[in-house]
């Protein structure tokens, strides 16, 4: 049986969390660092760095952001829609390319169905204007944005019927500039693809592309119980422990008992190694790290509280005076545990990274290892994210900011 500590190990591990990366890191480790994690979330917010770029930096530490960018327009890497709007490998982009009934039930491509059966004509004009004049971005179209609006209805018409065909599979995001996504024909990005698209893989059913997602699933949480998987690629129904005892039959995936789960929790098998460490008390957390939001460790809500006792809510969306943390609240990991949380906001024009507040969790001891090592990871962030100047509000509990900002100092 895993305990409850050993299992939060496995999944830190699977997520390359546990311990920081011993070296300088290179180009290919943004794409296999996405591919072990099988997807990265795409988020414009940028209070501190974009999600995404964040995301690896917690991961590689001092990385530069283009390569990320790099190994998009390098067609290395792909977008689609999985768990939300996503990077993705391009060795991994077949099976979302395909099986496209397993993935109408995505809000993403039935809102994007909806809107061509709705503006057809205005769609397939634009469709034949990108097919006759090459890649376009959002802003190459002068229309007005519609005021007042949520989500996709307050983008300029031009953008929804870009979204709605990249989410349909027309159109492809061929690469970046400034963050914004130029539009392509999918054939043409498809070409360009490294390594090239495995037709015979595109063209698997929408049972072969759920089995390879729920095990994709799997080998990226480390270990989880059947109700947890489904949310990693948004599948619908959920899995269940029947479907998955094929898989363990196979020895595709192991089961295993962990501590206070009513359920049992599945390792992938290219985990064994890493299972039978954890069981032996061979895994070791070392890392500290900043985690974005939408980092795959905790953007399922329920599984971060049940793994690791966080009640997580991004209150970017929760009215100011409803806020109980703050608008853009990062996660803090430290040696297997979430220990607070940082309301930061990076002033660029500045070289200003603003730590507006800082919560410990209830319970964890503001000690000397904790305090150095949460100042050396602010310190980090701050000099990779071109913000040096590290600005501390308000902490809790309030004796810790002076011995924080001591280290901080210290760190500089």
């Amino acid at each position: 049986m895993l305990s409850a500590g050993q299992a939060r190990l496995l999944q830190l591990a699977a997520q390359g969390l546990l311990r920081p990366l011993r070296r300088r890191p290179r180009r290919n480790d943004v794409v296999a660092t996405i591919e072990r994690m099988r997807l990265l979330q795409i988020d414009t917010i940028h209070v501190v760095a974009r999600s995404p770029y964040l995301v690896l930096h917690a991961r590689l530490g001092d990385y530069p952001m283009a390569w990320l960018d790099e190994a998009l327009a390098r067609g290395q890497l792909a977008e689609c829609w999985a768990h939300e709007a996503c990077f993705v490998s391009a060795a991994d982009f077949a099976w979302h390319r395909g099986g496209q009934d397993q993935r109408m039930h995505h809000w993403a491509q039935r809102h994007a169905a909806r809107m061509h059966r709705e503006q057809r004509t205005d769609m397939d004009a634009l469709l034949a204007g990108i097919r006759a004049s090459g890649p376009v971005r959002a802003a190459d179209f002068a229309s007005k944005e519609a005021a007042g609006k949520p989500g996709w209805w307050a983008w300029k018409p031009e953008k929804r019927w870009l979204e709605a065909w990249f989410a349909l599979g027309e159109l492809m995001v061929a690469r970046r500039e400034n963050f914004q996504r130029v539009y392509d024909l999918a054939e043409h990005v498809l070409a360009a693809l490294d390594p090239p698209l495995d037709p015979a893989i595109a063209t698997r059913s929408a049972a072969d592309q759920r089995q390879r997602f729920i095990l994709d699933s799997v080998r990226a949480l480390g270990v989880t119980p059947a109700g947890w998987i489904a949310d990693y690629f948004r599948l619908r129904p959920k899995v269940t422990q029947r479907e998955l005892a094929p898989l363990l039959a196979s020895g595709e995936l192991l089961a295993v008992e962990v501590q206070g789960w009513t359920s049992p929790g599945y390792v992938h098998r290219d985990h064994a190694g890493l299972l039978d460490k954890a069981l032996h008390g061979r895994l070791r957390a070392t890392h500290t790290a900043l985690l974005s939001p939408f980092d795959p460790l905790v953007w399922d809500r329920a599984r971060v509280r049940a793994m690791f006792d966080f009640d997580y809510t991004l209150e970017c969306y929760t009215p100011a005076a409803k806020r109980r943390y703050g608008y853009y609240v990062l996660p803090i990991l430290h040696r297997g545990r979430l220990v607070g949380r940082l309301d930061a906001k990076a002033h660029r024009g500045d070289g200003v990274f603003e730590i507006k507040a800082l919560f410990l969790e209830p319970g964890v001891s503001a000690g000397p290892l904790l305090v150095k090592a949460l100042a050396a990871t602010i310190a980090d962030t701050a000099r990779w994210h071109g913000t040096p100047e590290v600005r501390l509000g308000r902490t809790q509990p309030a004796g810790l900011a002076r011995s924080l900002r001591a280290a901080l100092d210290s760190a500089a």
